[in-house]
């Protein structure tokens, strides 16, 4: 069961050429972020065959070399509990994520932390100071709970795959999570959890909330470039809910700021008291005055019976993107402008996938990085020998054509930022 030599790795891969198998990666250290990590070793099970650890850096074994992990091209379909994780480690083909195939059907992520030995809990407990305790865990014990775990992924793996989610939002995530951000003198990671109720990602890892970096507090200012020749440059799309909304229900805001357009619909008030009136509309109820009134919030309010009838027809909807269904069996005490705040939430960020889908192959041999995405901004660590042309292209990208327009803004550091909309 154990493979600690290179030629038992090849007659295993041999014997189970194109045979589709499950795979649990052991990380050294359980309180590391996978960039940071190494892995320790990992458990290959074949689906209703045999299986093995293949053991790298153990303190019981012999090493594999490392470049032998590629090798499990050679296998099926590689089913797992964390994609994202496993992209860190190593890229392989066709893998699907089980977790996300539970969610796609629950709304809801499989619960993973019951699964333990009452070793592991005695080492992560009593020995929590040290680092790599996975190393010195007997691999006996790693097997065993390898073996309740794949339990889990054996019971619901025959679930439907949804492509699009697995092949290319996780991707995605990945190719942002491995940028990583500079803060003080040290690199951190984050890390985006798809599998929350409304699908809008959250970001948190090792005590940061990525997502909810204060603005007001300083909180942001110990993030800087990681280049001594780069600065901090951010995209935030301007009345992004609004344009999006609009975008689907084909109403055509006019150029200029749609703050201000909705204002003479509300007697000529200022920006602001515009930008919070549409907003209480669009997350809460519709008088029926504005129904009659307003020809925005007159379409979004013949959607939100359209959603709600379908929702109540067929128990689910579909994303208006990626056609993910939500379904009413996972959904408590909904109603109709509820829904619609799930669907907003879920547009938002279907439509940010799809651009990041657009973006990543253009930065792919840039020097610049994506360094984080947040609800309606892009975080970027800019080179400066990446030129100003570099910056107009991101634009062009994320605008879609004009269709969704951003302001920009850099800075040295992520509290003291600038704008320099005009100046793209």
């Amino acid at each position: 069961m154990i493979i600690e030599k290179n030629n038992q790795l090849d007659d295993f891969l041999l014997e189970n050429q194109n045979k589709d198998c499950f795979i649990i990666p052991i990380l050294s250290d359980v309180n590391l972020h996978p960039l940071q990590n190494s892995l320790s070793a990992i458990y290959v099970k074949i689906v209703d065959g045999e299986e093995r650890i293949l053991c790298f850096n153990h303190g019981e074994t012999l090493k594999l070399n490392s470049k032998k992990l590629l090798d499990l091209n050679k296998l099926g379909r590689k089913f797992v509990r964390d994609k994202k994780q496993l992209n860190h480690i190593v890229k392989l083909n066709d893998v699907i994520d089980v977790n996300l195939q539970y969610y796609m059907s629950k709304n809801k992520p499989l619960q993973w932390e019951e699964l333990s030995t009452n070793t592991h809990d005695y080492f992560h407990r009593v020995m929590w100071k040290m680092k790599n305790t996975n190393r010195i865990i007997p691999i006996l014990k790693h097997l065993e709970l390898c073996r309740e775990q794949v339990m889990m992924l054996e019971k619901h793996y025959k679930l439907p795959i949804h492509e699009a989610y697995n092949n290319e939002i996780i991707e995605n995530l990945s190719f942002i999570e491995s940028s990583g951000l500079r803060k003080d003198d040290d690199m951190v990671f984050s890390e985006y959890n798809l599998f929350t109720s409304t699908g809008r990602p959250s970001n948190r890892f090792g005590g940061i909330n990525f997502a909810a970096l204060n603005k007001k507090d300083e909180s942001r200012k110990p993030y800087t470039s990681r280049f001594q020749d780069g600065i901090l440059v951010e995209f935030d799309y301007d009345a992004y809910h609004l344009r999006l909304i609009g975008h689907i229900l084909d109403y055509q805001f006019p150029k200029g700021s749609v703050h201000e357009h909705m204002s003479e619909f509300y007697g000529d008030v200022d920006y602001e008291t515009s930008k919070s009136t549409s907003f209480q509309y669009l997350y809460g109820r519709i008088p029926q005055q504005v129904i009659d009134t307003n020809p925005f919030f007159s379409r979004v309010n013949k959607y939100i019976n359209e959603i709600w009838g379908e929702f109540k027809r067929e128990d689910f909807v579909k994303s208006n993107i990626y056609n993910k269904r939500i379904y009413k069996k996972n959904l408590s005490a909904m109603n109709r402008n509820k829904l619609f705040n799930y669907m907003i939430q879920l547009l938002e960020t279907e439509n940010n996938m799809k651009v990041m889908t657009q973006l990543i192959p253009f930065l792919k041999d840039k020097q610049s990085k994506l360094i984080l995405y947040s609800y309606d901004s892009f975080l970027f660590d800019f080179k400066l020998t990446d030129g100003l042309d570099f910056l107009k292209s991101v634009k062009r990208i994320l605008e879609q054509d004009g269709v969704f327009p951003t302001k920009s803004s850099k800075g040295l550091n992520y509290h003291e930022m600038k704008d320099i909309t005009e100046k793209l």
